[in-house]
């Protein structure tokens, strides 16, 4: 039986990277040095939520490798540790970081807020991930009179906002929907 749990865990995780993969490719908003609005997030935040975040966690790192195939733009890196910087926090620690949701909202005992808190703290961290990644590598696009620290935030601020008050609407209405299906009571976890 365990075995068979196992492959329905997968299945559903391949389908929520799938997911994912596809809703990154309708962008709602696109920012002109990379950085966009999408719904490709959610699914994350839906498997963290459904299956833990062992299997979100997965996924996401799935998904950060799908994405840096896919997208990936060649940084103003001068040296490897500078390629690896922007590898590290701009793919790997923001897209993987997604599926910890379920992590941060487990203190709240009310499913909806611990989905959102949860879905908040982790576009928190890929924030700080781009904005880490615009202060140490991404120095060069600063433009003059902009201390790079803040053309940094101002600059990710501007999609990272949009894109977690989208997610987290989402991911609550999603969930409840998830958990009225599988007749799970949505006051409580």
């Amino acid at each position: 039986m365990k075995k068979n749990n196992t492959t329905v865990i997968l299945v559903e995780s391949a389908l929520m990277i799938a997911l994912s993969v596809v809703l990154d490719f309708f962008k709602l908003w696109q920012m002109p040095f990379g950085g966009t609005v999408t719904c490709g997030m959610v699914p994350l935040v839906l498997l963290s939520f459904h299956q833990g975040p062992k299997w979100g966690i997965g996924a996401a790192f799935t998904h950060s490798l799908l994405q840096m195939l896919m997208r990936f733009d060649a940084p103003p890196a001068k040296t490897f540790g500078a390629f690896a910087v922007v590898i590290l926090l701009d793919y790997v620690i923001a897209f993987t970081v997604v599926g910890a949701a379920s992590v941060f909202g487990k203190p709240f005992r009310n499913r909806s807020v611990s989905v959102a808190v949860g879905t908040c703290a982790v576009c928190l961290i890929r924030l700080l991930c781009s904005f880490l990644s615009g202060v140490t590598v991404w120095t060069e696009y600063t433009p003059e009179g902009w201390a790079v620290w803040q053309y940094s935030l101002t600059y990710n601020a501007l999609y990272m906002i949009p894109q977690t008050i989208l997610t987290v609407v989402l991911a609550v209405v999603l969930m409840a929907v998830i958990d009225r299906y599988e007749g799970r009571k949505a006051k409580t976890i």
